[in-house]
């Protein structure tokens, strides 16, 4: 009787990330990217509506020049820049399974964030004083509501903190949830970048 030759099948092994991507990131990550992509056409549409709108201002309204303080703002946002680093150091402490460290760190950036939302708020309720509000012409309103946007984005990054730190205390954050902080600090460094160009576009630039 004829043997039938048989031919070994090697079982493959799925020792990879489930919830990885093919392109070798993770779908939370993944997920990210694209709303910070989608984020950034949302602000450059807020930008680009601003400078088409801020000097549709009358002979005798309120402007940029009667209301803005550079040095504050320029303080404002030294602030924020340097929660750009420690949420760095949050991260590279989580990694090392530093948890002390880490919720150090965490705390920080959001003490940090919570200053700068803080100005912005105090800078608002300064114009509006001197007369400037929402209403009052289209530059009060295409600033306000950029500014203001941005303001909201940095309070959700605050939440965002804020929640990883409670997970730490719990226990629930671990040098093997690395990742989850890691997509966090992504948002934060955008909101950051983001308010690099509005700073220097809104209050830098001429706007002659």
């Amino acid at each position: 009787m004829a043997e039938v030759a048989t031919v070994p099948v090697a079982a493959e092994t799925h020792d990879h990330d489930p919830h990885a991507t093919t392109l070798g990131i993770s779908n939370e990550k993944l997920g990210m990217w694209v709303f910070l992509g989608s984020d950034c056409l949302l602000f450059g549409g807020l930008i680009s509506t601003y400078l088409l709108y801020h000097n549709r201002i009358g002979p005798n309204d309120i402007g940029r020049d009667d209301v803005f303080d550079i040095p504050f703002t320029s303080v404002s946002s030294f602030v924020l820049l340097m929660s750009s680093l420690t949420v760095v150091l949050s991260i590279t402490a989580l990694k090392r399974g530093d948890i002390r460290r880490n919720r150090i760190w965490l705390l920080a950036t959001a003490l940090l964030g919570a200053i700068f939302v803080g100005g912005q708020v105090y800078e608002f309720t300064v114009f509006y004083r001197e007369g400037l509000g929402y209403t009052t012409n289209l530059f009060g309103t295409s600033f306000f509501t950029l500014t203001g946007f941005h303001g909201v984005h940095v309070s959700i990054g605050i939440v965002f903190l804020m929640t990883m730190f409670i997970q730490s205390m719990r226990g629930k954050l671990t040098a093997e949830h690395g990742e989850k902080l890691e997509i966090i600090g992504l948002y934060w460094h955008f909101v950051d970048v983001v308010w690099i160009v509005i700073f220097t576009v809104v209050y830098l630039f001429p706007q002659n």
